[in-house]
């Protein structure tokens, strides 16, 4: 997989989905819904602080995270979908530069996880994180726009085909 054409082609599509969800009010942003993590909010604020998680773990896994209501995109630091968009932008830019500037995809990667009650040693490599934040984003894409569908905003037709192949028209 080229890494850094997957992460253009989610910046493209992500835009998209930026561009469907602006306009909505506070109260859509946050309505619930009985599916994924129930709004929009708690959708995006997931697919970008996980993002952030994700670049961090090639960058530096070993370093420590701190909690997550203090990473840098959280339902805390962004409450709305104004305060998300420029704080995801410059995420964004540190995400490809990051992806773009890996090399050794195939180096090992340990870091340790906590959840209440135990730690987790997870082993994997560069690639694997990558193509997980990829694949991440697309997953909760889906659920958001199955979301905004059903606020009535016709979200469609981001596949990658659609966004990142060329395409001419010809008379037949």
């Amino acid at each position: 997989m080229n890494f850094v054409r997957t992460y253009d082609y989610l910046r493209q599509s992500r835009a998209k989905l930026f561009d469907w969800i602006r306009p909505l009010r506070q109260d859509q942003y946050t309505q619930e819904f009985p599916f994924g993590l129930h709004t929009l909010r708690a959708t995006m604020i997931e697919i970008g602080g996980v993002e952030w998680l994700y670049v961090r773990r090639l960058s530096d896994p070993k370093q420590a995270l701190p909690p997550r209501e203090d990473w840098p995109i959280s339902e805390q630091r962004q409450p709305t979908f104004k305060d998300l968009e420029p704080a995801w932008a410059e995420q964004a830019a540190r995400s490809r530069d990051v992806i773009a500037n890996t090399r050794d995809w195939d180096a090992p990667v340990e870091y340790t996880a906590t959840q209440p009650g135990k730690r987790i040693v997870v082993s994997t490599t560069k690639a694997d994180i990558a193509t997980q934040l990829c694949l991440h984003e697309v997953h909760h894409r889906a659920q958001a726009m199955a979301m905004l569908r059903q606020l009535g905003v016709p979200a469609e037709n981001l596949d990658y085909s659609i966004l990142m192949f060329r395409r001419r028209e010809e008379t037949a």
